[in-house]
């Protein structure tokens, strides 16, 4: 075969190969349009909105769905309204499904709902500073049972440890293998939860005597920071603008929110501790601590740490980038809130107060 046939032949292959993927596309006869085609709403606001019938098709009926949640079903009118109250925040799909001639058609539009408050500031006081071991580098921290149990981080040097708090004393410790990179933990019925940064991997313990008794996987979430519980649910940051929410007895994640204030969403939430109904977070290389509605994601609130690390006994040895802020721990039969850092030789026992 010459080179002018086999060419004429490659020609008409790729030929027939596109028409045959234009004639398998459909066509999109609906268009989903918000007013003014605004894309970014706030609590208390209503999306407004309606269906684009662009080849004047006859519509039978139209499902609307926000959240993945259905909302209503439409027959003779192809506008609608969604009142933005009780909802999640962060980046949610709104999305119609249209029934005309016999065909379905499902079209969809990206929205961003933010909070409709700004979160309120709070500073700080230092009731009392308790010695902290400096080679901890602390990933999660959490009273039980007034017990004060920490989780540390790094490859090779990840441990898991009950403590003294008054003395710093480490009571008992285990370390990890050293292909796992230790990150949040919490206590939830007797039963220690400890996260893995990279390795997809949670592990699990009986609080006695850390014994591990088994594992659980991330499934959606993209990597392991932060942990804590409500009694009922665990609470998972993975570094993104998502917390996700865990079923206690089977850790398969079975919702998320999606943190946001009143002008934009957030991300990087490292450890994270239940505070009387709310998310305690540390953002991850701030000297600050998020207060955030498990029910929405809102910022209700972000305290300021400004100037704690200037009052460790160790600044000298350590670094602005790595050596940060990380850890809360709130003993609820007392009500007092502890934090510390990453290598910090303190804890400090602080009482938090609005600006």
């Amino acid at each position: 075969m010459n080179k002018f046939k086999l060419l004429c032949l490659l020609l008409l292959g790729f030929l027939i190969f596109s028409c045959g993927s234009n004639s398998d596309k459909k066509t999109s006869y609906f268009k989903l349009k918000t007013a003014e085609n605004k894309t970014e709403f706030k609590l208390g606001e209503t999306i407004e909105g309606s269906i684009e019938n662009l080849k004047d098709r006859q519509i039978d009926s139209i499902q609307l769905y926000f959240q993945q949640q259905y909302l209503q079903t439409l027959k003779a009118a192809t506008s609608f309204s969604v009142p933005l109250e009780n909802t999640k925040l962060g980046r949610q799909k709104l999305e119609a499904i249209v029934f005309s001639e016999g065909e379905t058609d499902t079209i969809s539009d990206n929205l961003k709902i933010l909070n409709n408050q700004s979160p309120k500031a709070y500073t700080y006081k230092v009731i009392k500073e308790y010695p902290h071991d400096n080679e901890a580098y602390t990933q999660g921290l959490e009273f039980y049972q007034d017990t004060l149990y920490e989780s540390t981080g790094q490859y090779g040097n990840s441990s898991l440890r009950k403590l003294n708090l008054e003395t710093g004393e480490v009571l008992n410790k285990i370390n990890l293998e050293d292909n796992y990179f230790g990150e949040g933990l919490t206590i939830l019925e007797n039963k220690l939860y400890l996260l893995t940064w990279r390795e997809k991997e949670g592990l699990i313990y009986n609080l006695d005597d850390f014994e591990q008794t088994g594992t659980f996987g991330y499934n959606q979430s993209k990597e392991g920071w932060g942990l804590c519980n409500d009694g009922e649910k665990l609470y998972k940051s993975d570094g993104t603008e998502k917390i996700w929410i865990l079923d206690a007895k089977t850790l398969a994640e079975k919702d998320f929110i999606q943190v946001a204030t009143n002008t934009k969403i957030y991300s990087k939430f490292n450890e994270l501790e239940w505070v009387d109904g709310k998310i305690y977070a540390n953002t991850y290389q701030f000297p600050s601590v998020t207060i955030i509605n498990p029910e929405n994601g809102a910022i209700e609130g972000v305290i300021d740490f400004r100037g704690l690390q200037e009052r460790l006994g160790n600044l000298d040895d350590l670094d602005s980038q790595n050596h940060v802020l990380n850890g809360i721990a709130y003993n609820q039969n007392t009500n007092k809130i502890y934090v510390t850092g990453k290598n910090w030789d303190k804890v400090f026992e602080v009482e938090i107060i609005e600006k």
